[in-house]
């Protein structure tokens, strides 16, 4: 046993005497002396051979030499000099990682977002549908035949390879396939990225997103989408804002309304945005033409519907103060990450 003793003081010698210069001999250190073949486990296997009425004393011996050990290797791994020690590979694994920032979700899907939980709470449905489309669910059954001079308001692009498809130019397709599929009642409202060739600039661009709504059911009236229409713009801008309807026209609806509100930007006061004037479009509405109802075998003398049609761009410019849409495409981080924080 003494001899025993001896042996677990010169360790412990060893041990104090150890030094290291880099992370590799820090982990040679921690395999020599608390692997599992290491020294502690060797010595305190010797417990054995202890007799009986001085295994206690040897036990309280062994465990102060453990705890010695650890206490060491603790201190080595923690040194400042072995902290910043490079590896065999040139990369210093102890440094801190790089932060990142924390995300956000782009400013047109905030408002997205906000726009389809808004009509949500009124039972609309979200439906989607594709971004390439044949010329009937885009033009023909929207009352848009081929030779009707509305279709010059669009200009579309074409896919060369078949030019009865094409990138849809609004999300009224997705309408013409929800009432394909679905009889009354139907209540939807259809978010997507359409396409239409004009020149890129601050006010317009090659692609940009819609929400269009569509609801037909029996005894389905104006009232009921002006009544609807209130309650997204009040929800979406506050108690606060004016809203007024200007008679329009669209080939899919009869009859047609614009929907404009009271500036955000200056108040109503005039503006360059709304060229003051002190109001704003925001949306197109409308209550579903006959023909476009019979056009998917809707019995339009029972059924009656209304539909509408936002830019999320321009509902986006107006809560934001956003007055350039290339910024939304431009993957600007100084832009974005304005939007940190946002609903």
């Amino acid at each position: 046993m003494e001899q025993l003793l001896q042996q677990i003081k010169n360790y412990k010698q060893e041990v104090a005497e150890y030094t290291a210069a880099n992370a590799d001999a820090v982990e040679e250190f921690r395999i020599k002396y608390l692997g599992t073949k290491g020294i502690v486990k060797s010595v305190m296997g010797e417990m054995k051979s202890v007799p009986n009425e001085s295994k206690k004393e040897f036990g309280l011996i062994l465990n102060e030499f453990k705890q010695f050990v650890e206490t060491k290797f603790e201190e080595l791994k923690n040194n400042n000099s072995l902290h910043i020690a490079q590896h065999s590979d040139g990369i210093d694994w102890s440094l801190p990682g790089d932060d990142f920032g924390v995300g956000t979700r782009h400013p047109l899907i905030i408002v997205r977002n906000q726009i389809v939980s808004i009509f949500k709470r009124l039972g609309f449905a979200v439906a989607e549908g594709p971004e390439i489309e044949d010329d009937w669910h885009n033009f023909g059954s929207m009352n848009l035949p081929e030779d009707h001079p509305a279709r010059d308001m669009q200009d579309t692009f074409y896919i060369s390879q078949n030019p009865s498809w094409l990138l849809r130019t609004h999300t009224s397709s997705v309408q013409a396939r929800v009432m394909e599929k679905q009889k009354p009642p139907i209540r939807v409202i259809c978010p997507g990225r359409v396409y239409r060739n004009e020149t890129i600039s601050a006010r317009a661009h090659c692609f940009f997103h819609q929400v269009e709504g569509l609801s037909v059911d029996e005894h389905v009236s104006f009232a009921d989408l002006k009544q609807t229409l209130y309650f997204f713009v009040q929800e979406m801008f506050g108690k606060d804002i004016k809203v007024r309807f200007r008679p329009s026209y669209f080939p899919f609806t009869e009859p047609s309304a614009e929907m404009d509100i009271s500036c955000l930007i200056c108040g109503g006061s005039g503006c360059n945005v709304c060229k003051h004037t002190g109001w704003v479009e925001i949306l197109g509405s409308g209550m579903v033409h006959p023909k476009v109802l019979e056009n998917f075998n809707i019995d339009s003398n029972k059924y009656t519907g209304f539909a509408f049609g936002m830019g999320i761009e321009r509902v986006c410019q107006l809560k934001y103060r956003v007055n350039d849409l290339r910024l939304y495409s431009q993957n600007d981080v100084r832009f974005l990450r304005q939007f940190t924080g946002a609903v």
